[in-house]
C-alpha cells in the first residue's frame, strides 16, 4: 500500500493535470463558438452556389457546350485523388482516428486500387499516418489557420484542378468531417470533381444571365470549387475543437474522480498511520509500568 506522501503526491499531479485539461477545454470552447459561426454563415452561400450551378450546368448541358468545361468532365475512373483532412494536433478524441478510419475504408472500396490513389495530406495526424501506412503523398498541408480564408486553401485548390484537367487523375474526393452539434460530428465522402451538378429540386428558378449562361458557369465553376474545399474546411475545424472540448470536459471530471478516490484513500492510510502511532504509543506506556 502507497505511504501518505506517495498519495499526496499523486494528487498534487491529478489536480495539476485537471487544471490543464480545464483551461484546454475552455480554449477549445471559444474556439468552437468561432469555427460554428463561420459554419453556419458559409452554409447557406454554399448551397445558393451549389443550385446555381445546377441551374447553369443544365442550361448548358449539350455534348458542344460540356466540352468547353474540363472541370464537368465525365471519364472512366482509373486513378483518382483523395484530399485526407485531418488535425495538426490530437487530445481530441476520437476525431482525427475516425476521419483517418472513415477514409481507408473508402479507399479500399476504390476500384482504382490504393496504387492508383493519389493522397493529400491536409494536418499533421493524416499526414503522419499515411506515412506510416506507406501510402505515396503528392502534397501535406499543416499548421493550416483556425480563422480560415479563401487564400489558404488555394494551393491545394490548385493541384486539385491542374492534375485533373491534365488528366493526371480523373477524380478527386476529400474526407473530411461534418460539424453536426457540439457533441456530434460524422466523418463523410464529398466529391470535388469532376463536379457533379444537384438533384433537381422541383424549384422554379429564373436567371437573366449576362452575357450569357455559358460564360457565367465557366467564371462559377473555379469559385466553386474554392468553396466546396473551403467548406469542408470550416467543418473540420469546427468539428475538431467541438471534439478537443468534450474530450478535455470528460478528462477533467476523470481527474476529479480520481483525486476524490485518492484523496479518500489518504485519508484511510492516514487513520491508519495514526491508529498503529497511538497503539505503539500505548504500548510504550504499558511497557514503562510494568
Amino acid at each position: 500500500m502507497p505511504t501518505p506522501r506517495e498519495i499526496r503526491r499523486r494528487i498534487s499531479s491529478i489536480k495539476n493535470t485537471s487544471q490543464i485539461t480545464r483551461a484546454m477545454e475552455m480554449v477549445a470552447a471559444s474556439k468552437m463558438r468561432r469555427a460554428q459561426q463561420a459554419v453556419t454563415a458559409s452554409r447557406p452561400y454554399s448551397e445558393r452556389l451549389r443550385l446555381m450551378i445546377g441551374d447553369l450546368a443544365a442550361m448548358a448541358a449539350g455534348a458542344e457546350e460540356q466540352a468547353e468545361f474540363p472541370l464537368l468532365e465525365r471519364r472512366e475512373i482509373k486513378r483518382s485523388q483523395v484530399m485526407l483532412i485531418t488535425a495538426d494536433r490530437g487530445l481530441a478524441g476520437a476525431f482525427n482516428s475516425n476521419v483517418i478510419r472513415h477514409g481507408l475504408q473508402f479507399m479500399r472500396e476504390r476500384e482504382e486500387g490504393f496504387e492508383n490513389i493519389d493522397m493529400v495530406a491536409i494536418g499533421r495526424k493524416g499526414r503522419d499516418f499515411m506515412t506510416r501506412f506507406g501510402q505515396p503523398l503528392v502534397a501535406d498541408f499543416t499548421n493550416m489557420p483556425d480563422r480560415l480564408s479563401i487564400d489558404d486553401v488555394r494551393p491545394m485548390i490548385q493541384i486539385a484542378s491542374e492534375d485533373f484537367i491534365a488528366g493526371k487523375v480523373d477524380a478527386v474526393y476529400a474526407v473530411y468531417t461534418q460539424f453536426i452539434n457540439t457533441l456530434r460530428q460524422e466523418p463523410r465522402v464529398l466529391q470535388i470533381l469532376p463536379i457533379e451538378p444537384p438533384e433537381d429540386t422541383g424549384e422554379a428558378r429564373d436567371y437573366i444571365f449576362e452575357p450569357d449562361p455559358t460564360t457565367v458557369l465557366n467564371a462559377l465553376l473555379p469559385r466553386y470549387i474554392e468553396v466546396q474545399i473551403y467548406q469542408t474546411l470550416l467543418e473540420s475545424v469546427a468539428s475538431e475543437h467541438s471534439a478537443r472540448m468534450v474530450a478535455m470536459r470528460n478528462a477533467t471530471d476523470n481527474a476529479k474522480e480520481i483525486q476524490d478516490e485518492l484523496t479518500m484513500t489518504y485519508n484511510k492510510a492516514r487513520q491508519a498511520q495514526i491508529t498503529a502511532e497511538v497503539s505503539e504509543i500505548a504500548a510504550g506506556a504499558v511497557a514503562q509500568q510494568r
